[in-house]
């Protein structure tokens, strides 16, 4: 199987729609899947956050969250981005965790990359 990237940093709706779909999708294919939160993509780290805007599609991140949740598909969220942002690892959803470049650089070097 194949390792996938996919790395989210916007806050914008439905470009987090589309990253967690397509995340979502190549779990369920049993693709290797890592999410990196960088810029202002970190606050979707957030379980606070209202996932539940729809897109013009009609789905919204709440549809996809839920199961990269459960099933622990584990979601780098970049370490000075949210400092920056003052946001406290405490309120993460639970597969999320603070997260560096360097170790985006290895799981990037190790797969193919989405930039939502």
């Amino acid at each position: 199987m194949t390792n996938f990237m996919f790395i989210l940093h916007s806050d914008d709706n439905e470009k987090a729609t589309r990253c967690f779909q397509f995340a979502k999708i190549a779990h369920e294919k049993g693709h290797v899947v890592n999410i990196f939160l960088i810029d202002d993509g970190v606050w979707w780290s957030q379980t606070s956050r209202d996932a539940s805007q729809r897109t013009i599609t009609g789905d919204c991140p709440g549809d996809y969250l839920p199961y990269l949740t459960e099933q622990k598909v584990p979601v780098g969220v970049c370490t000075p981005c949210a400092k920056n942002r003052q946001l406290d690892a405490a309120t993460f959803h639970p597969n999320a965790q603070l997260d560096g470049g360097p170790h985006l650089i290895d799981l990037a070097a190790e797969a193919r990359v989405f930039n939502f």
